[in-house]
């Protein structure tokens, strides 16, 4: 019986024509400010840490200290340059060879970056 008094309430009631084009610009506008706003805060910082990664990835070096995205600390023995592999020590007697993409840190560079920067600031004081 309900739904009987809604579907004849429906049927009454005088059907309005939404404005031409409203649904179309309504939507156009935020759309357009979305966009740049995501580019901004997810896009582009992704950019940057990926080249940030590659570049830590290129610049791993013989006896650099590295941490791998195992968790692993280790040295860095060999590095080849023909199969993206390094062979990292992590104990006197255990070697792991590994892709070059498993490192997440190379921490003697971080070492010697925070080394250059409290130098600068010292000087900087001075």
């Amino acid at each position: 019986m309900f739904f009987a008094v809604l579907l004849f309430a429906a049927e009454e009631a005088p059907k309005q024509a939404p404005p031409e084009g409203s649904l179309f610009s309504g939507m156009l506008v935020p759309l357009l400010l979305i966009i740049p706003l995501f580019y901004f805060l997810m896009i582009r910082p992704m950019r940057r840490q990926e080249q940030q990664r590659q570049q830590l990835i290129n610049t791993v070096e013989k006896n650099d200290k590295v941490l791998t995205a195992a968790g692993i600390y280790g040295t860095v023995i060999s590095v080849s340059e023909k199969e993206d592999e390094v062979v990292v020590k992590v104990d006197d007697n255990v070697r792991l060879r590994m892709q070059k993409a498993s490192i997440t840190r190379n921490l003697t560079k971080e070492e010697a970056f925070a080394a250059a920067k409290a130098q600068a600031a010292e000087q900087k004081k001075a």
